[in-house]
């Protein structure tokens, strides 16, 4: 069977749902899903059979470990840790120490892997890092600021009653309260458009406490994310993603052009209020990077 392997790691709801999306648009050829427990992971994949079956789809699915995911061209990490988030503000980073344990110990095990590795796990800057550094992969991105950028986008597009792929504009920086929405560089139809892309920048802000309140927690959006996303680091389409990625000595989310699979940073001219704004998350993600659990296996940047 052609096309490319895809490996899940996670089988709760932003695992399930990403994993039922690829499967419907049959993105993978085989999709492996990985979970910490093998009774959850067989389930998921039953469910998914079934899915395909009436929906058509080519995917073969199976549950499988995580030795298993060296043999995926593309692996998306999007495991939880059990805990409650209790945090108020910075409501990404609350799951900072819990989900580090239990992501460092999958990046030792794929220490080496030679494909790519897209992160979903919050706080998505913060356990990208972490992740690469402790596995030493060359090709990882974490998703969330291209999530950021969808909604800025769709929101801009609503305002201005114009159809999406007439805006362009984007949100980098941190995934969460540190967002830097590129507001020099905004167009709709290809004209400046700073003044309603502030109006959409309000309901940017906003969204995610609304989607939170009627389901508990974001799925659609950040699988969607991920498959966009897949489709450019595989090679399959050519085309910009806001991902977390290298910058200086933090990671953080800003645009990258793929072109055949191969990453290129192409950041927009940016004013010096935005700069600064970029260089306040940068900091911020520094600081909050050091109050981690060390791993006894991190390798330095």
């Amino acid at each position: 069977m052609n096309g490319p392997v895809i490996g899940v790691v996670g089988a709760g709801a932003v695992g399930q749902v990403l994993a039922a999306g690829l499967v419907s648009v049959s993105l993978p050829a085989r999709l492996v899903v990985v979970s910490r427990r093998m009774e959850q992971a067989r389930a998921l994949v039953s469910d998914l059979e079934d899915m395909a079956l009436s929906v058509r789809s080519r995917t073969q699915v199976e549950a499988g470990e995580v030795g298993d995911l060296r043999g995926c061209d593309a692996v998306v990490v999007a495991l939880r840790a059990d805990f409650t988030n209790s945090a108020v503000q910075d409501i990404r980073r609350g799951g900072g120490a819990a989900n580090a344990p239990a992501l460092g110990v999958l990046a030792r095990e794929l220490c080496g892997y030679e494909g790519s590795v897209l992160v979903v796990t919050n706080p998505v800057d913060l356990m990208t890092r972490w992740f690469a550094e402790v596995s030493r992969c060359a090709r990882v991105y974490g998703i969330g600021s291209n999530l950021d950028s969808a909604r800025y986008r769709l929101l801009l597009a609503r305002y201005t009653q114009v159809s999406p792929d007439r805006v362009s504009g984007h949100v980098i920086g941190e995934h969460g309260d540190r967002a830097v929405p590129c507001l020099s560089s905004t167009t709709v139809d290809g004209r400046p458009a700073e003044g309603p892309a502030r109006v959409a920048v309000e309901g940017l802000q906003q969204r995610p406490a609304l989607i939170r309140a009627g389901i508990g927690r974001t799925r659609c959006g950040p699988a969607g994310a991920v498959v966009s996303t897949l489709r450019k680091v595989l090679g399959l389409v050519d085309g910009i993603e806001e991902l977390c990625v290298p910058y200086g000595d933090v990671w953080l989310g800003i645009p990258i052009a793929f072109t055949g699979g191969v990453p290129a940073p192409c950041c927009p001219p940016l004013t010096r209020y935005e700069r600064l704004s970029l260089d306040s998350a940068a900091s911020s993600l520094r600081d909050a990077y050091t109050q981690l659990p060390t791993p006894t296996e991190r390798i330095p940047a």
